[in-house]
């Protein structure tokens, strides 16, 4: 017997997504969740304050991915160069993390979504990796969209390891490595099931992609909103959306 998923929540405006055809929608979205402690600074608050407030926007687009009609999210929620704040603010983030897990996984297992984190282990709190590993578990089998949840995730530290492993299977003589193409290679990534991102979605308007989903975004299209992460949400997601989809991809096509 199926599993039954509960719909979205409606967006409080009563919000709808635009009318777009399903080649106009962009399977796999990966966003860098930018701006808190400058949300949180104009308002003479602790940066703290403005990661707490980006809480609900990353649920509210999670809703509005899944009524537009998005496969997959990636959120950027902690990277591997995060490690360099102030000890004071790592501490609140890896708790932070654990915590939104905690409290969101059984909700986004009634929406259907299937929790996977993208991530290195290496320094990352046990009781992060539990909560992580607790999710992946309880909503494994679910399928209306993937929530990537990137958490001690770097780009570059992603095929560094990948790279590594190869070497090790080369080595030992289990791979050839005259014979590794892209498509061997991406078995060796953090996710091999990942799709490659279609949106690239930036909050805050800082133009760069920061080390995030650097394979994976080699074609994707990059949108840069300038609007601090705790005040996004699903309109924001399909405003992004709709820019691209009036953009032409060729991927290296004439």
């Amino acid at each position: 017997m199926a599993k039954k998923f509960r719909a979205p929540t409606p967006h409080p405006s009563g919000a709808k997504p635009p009318k777009l055809s399903s080649d106009q929608i962009p399977r796999h979205v990966a966003v860098v969740m930018d701006g808190n402690g400058r949300w949180a600074k104009a308002r003479g608050l602790p940066r703290t304050s403005g990661h707490e407030a980006g809480e609900a926007s990353l649920l509210d687009l999670v809703h509005g991915a899944i009524e537009i009609g998005v496969k997959e999210v990636s959120a950027y929620a902690f990277s591997t160069e995060n490690w360099r704040r102030s000890p004071e603010e790592v501490k609140f983030l890896m708790g932070f993390n654990r915590d939104v897990i905690r409290r969101r996984r059984d909700e986004m297992n009634e929406l259907g979504v299937k929790v996977r984190w993208v991530g290195r282990p290496q320094k990352l709190w046990s009781s992060v990796i539990k909560e992580l590993q607790i999710a992946e578990e309880l909503t494994h089998g679910n399928n209306i969209l993937t929530l990537n949840m990137c958490v001690n995730y770097g780009g570059r530290a992603e095929i560094v390891d990948a790279v590594t492993r190869i070497a090790l299977e080369a080595k030992s003589k289990k791979i050839d490595p005259t014979k590794i193409s892209a498509k061997v290679f991406e078995k060796y990534l953090y996710q091999p099931k990942m799709n490659d991102v279609d949106l690239f979605l930036r909050s805050s308007g800082e133009q760069r992609t920061s080390n995030f989903l650097l394979w994976q975004s080699a074609y994707a299209e990059m949108v840069f909103m300038d609007v601090l992460w705790p005040d996004v949400d699903r309109r924001t997601l399909w405003r992004a959306i709709e820019i691209y989809a009036e953009r032409e991809r060729r991927f290296g096509k004439a």
